[in-house]
């Protein structure tokens, strides 16, 4: 088991390093459209609640304000927002919108904890998602308790390159999305984000590095994308201010784009450049007395000047 790590980990530490020198070399994308051009889009949990009282007029709305690209929160018992993947396949259709990615969270369920072979409703999952024209499946979460030890997370991570394959051979990627802890955390005198990105295959798994949520646990997203360049072909895009409450078990919330104290263009025009992004994802989960929607349509508006 050792063994066979380290041996992958060689291999792929060489393939990063060529891939250092010639970055398109880890840029192998499954969808055409995201090979084209760089795409901005949002992360449907920005307006969880309208979507989940009104997903169409929500939609619509995201739409006429002029998003082409959306990413979906919400995924149960094979259905997307209550509409199964061609149902909601056809509605994106009609309105002009392009699922890019997608959250659902790789659970242990997912897998078999012996052999490590994803069970078949991980396989319905990939599905599903190839049906909408994703070009990435996200887990945006860990188990906390798998996590909570090195064995735990490098079994995990196994599990991560075996979804990556999986996913490969329906066109797509599989994708993890940060959120504090691993910033905060060590193991073995290692911080747990240089772990997960040290044992995942870069041609199998993409991070979507999402700039806010690291913030209150001390990750500074430009440091990390100079260390592991060309590792982030999707960025969520935030800005944070420091607050009385608890949105990601710090003092920090997220905020309209360049409100903040993290300079997001400069941290996003760094990713265009050398961090392999392709993907900007707008994301806000708190709004200052704005609604939803008037953030959306603010940050849709902000990103448009940065010229990605």
């Amino acid at each position: 088991m050792q063994n066979s790590r380290r041996k992958f980990i060689q291999t792929a530490s060489l393939a990063f390093v060529g891939a250092s020198l010639q970055p398109s070399a880890l840029w192998s994308y499954p969808n055409e459209l995201a090979a084209s051009k760089r795409l901005i889009g949002i992360q449907l949990y920005s307006v969880r609640d309208d979507m989940d009282k009104k997903p169409l007029e929500t939609l619509t709305a995201l739409s006429k304000m002029g998003y082409q690209y959306v990413e979906h929160a919400n995924y149960v018992n094979r259905k997307f927002y209550g509409w199964t993947a061609k149902e909601f396949k056809k509605i994106l259709d009609d309105l002009g919108l392009t699922m890019l990615s997608g959250h659902t969270v790789l659970y242990p369920k997912h897998w078999d904890s012996t052999t490590k072979v994803l069970t078949d409703d991980w396989k319905l999952t990939i599905e599903d998602a190839a049906t909408l024209g994703q070009t990435y499946v996200i887990s945006p979460s860990m188990d906390s308790k798998i996590r909570s030890t090195y064995d735990g997370l490098m079994t995990l991570l196994d599990v991560f390159n075996k979804s990556g394959e999986m996913c490969k051979a329906s066109g797509m990627k599989f994708g993890y999305h940060n959120h504090e802890f691993e910033f905060r955390t060590k193991m073995n005198d290692t911080t747990v984000y240089d772990l997960i990105l040290q044992n995942t295959d870069p041609t199998l798994v993409v991070h979507q590095l999402d700039i806010g949520n690291m913030y209150g646990g001390g990750g500074r997203a430009a440091e990390w994308i100079k260390k592991y360049p060309g590792r982030f072909q999707s960025l969520h895009v935030k800005d944070e201010i420091k607050t009385g409450q608890v949105e990601m078990k710090d003092v920090y919330e997220s905020a309209v784009l360049g409100t903040g104290v993290i300079d997001p263009k400069a941290v996003a025009l760094l990713a265009k450049k050398i961090g392999g992004s392709k993907h900007f994802i707008i994301e806000q989960e708190s709004y200052q007395g704005l609604t939803p929607i008037e953030c959306a349509k603010k940050n849709l508006e902000i990103i448009k000047t940065w010229k990605l």
